[in-house]
């Protein structure tokens, strides 16, 4: 019989963490912090929910050699129940999006979720893995900027969409292990993407009163406050470098199964320490602090249930 452990095992539950971070960024990024961002946060995490679900699915004959504990292949949990949650969490997922955020979410959401499942489907065992999953992860920044300027917020979706490609890249490499040429290439990225997080950004103004009561920014900082304003992102991006760095520094030294599987799981689980930088760049400092929280949660968790 099917247990909620093995649903959460099967949808990778703690893995999600990593996930409300996103959108918190691109709406901040986009001036478009408002009740809303929550439950658009909430449709976000069902969607990444019902990827977890379908990739399970479509992998059920390969993990049933070399993943043979996974829920599909163990038998706690049938193909058919699997896609069938793919399927309802996908509905879901934008379903929320629309009744919250609108035409304007809808336009994200939906091609967001055919990203996802084109990914698990069709492009996951290509080359353009890696660059689909990115994708995903971008649209999913833009989804949480759908009620704002989306433009303002493409920055912080390729910064997002960068990590996720490096990610990506390592995991496809967990079972067989990898040549020591592909944590050099990921890692220079991870230097990159935490270089990009921690710039400021330029304002073409101060932020109005308005703003500020959206994103926790306060109109005309000067001083201390200011400060602390611009060191924030720097601190949140070096938390992050310096974790998911040290991972992959240790899969160039041995490139086993064993050590990509731990950086993968870093990469995920220190998303968002990245995200909380975006979001203090985007002028909403404790709610930046906030989001990187999730971070040591999220490692706390993996021990439990794996998140890759």
């Amino acid at each position: 019989m099917t247990t909620l452990a093995d649903l959460a095992e099967l949808v990778r539950a703690p893995a999600a963490l990593s996930v409300p971070g996103d959108v918190i960024a691109g709406a901040a990024a986009a001036g478009a912090l408002s009740p809303r961002t929550p439950a658009l946060a909430g449709a976000s995490v069902l969607l990444y929910w019902a990827g977890m679900a379908a990739n399970d699915w479509a992998d059920r004959r390969l993990d049933a050699v070399e993943r043979p504990e996974r829920p599909i292949p163990s038998g706690r949990v049938t193909p058919a129940a699997a896609v069938g949650l793919a399927a309802g969490l996908t509905a879901a997922g934008v379903g929320l999006a629309a009744a919250v955020g609108g035409r304007r979410a809808v336009a994200l959401a939906v091609p967001l979720a055919a990203t996802i499942w084109g990914y698990d489907l069709l492009a996951k065992n290509t080359a353009a893995g890696p660059a689909v999953m990115a994708a995903c992860r971008g649209l999913d920044v833009l989804l949480g900027a759908s009620g704002g300027r989306v433009t303002r917020a493409l920055p912080a979706a390729a910064t997002v969409a960068a990590h996720t490609w490096t990610v990506t890249a390592l995991s496809r490499r967990e079972v067989t292990g990898a040549d020591a040429k592909l944590p050099m290439r990921t890692l220079a990225g991870t230097a990159v993407v935490a270089a990009s997080a921690a710039v400021a950004v330029p304002r073409a103004r101060r932020a109005t009163a308005r703003e500020a009561d959206q994103t926790g920014a306060r109109p005309g900082r000067t001083g201390a406050a200011a400060g602390v304003a611009a060191v924030l992102p720097a601190v949140l991006a070096g938390w992050y470098a310096a974790r998911y760095g040290a991972a992959q520094a240790e899969v160039v030294r041995d490139p086993s199964a064993g050590r990509v599987r731990a950086a993968v799981g870093a990469g995920i689980t220190g998303l968002p320490a990245l995200q909380g930088a975006l979001t203090a760049r985007g002028g909403a400092g404790l709610l930046g602090l906030a989001v990187a929280a999730a971070a040591p949660l999220g490692r706390r968790l993996a021990r439990k249930v794996s998140p890759t």
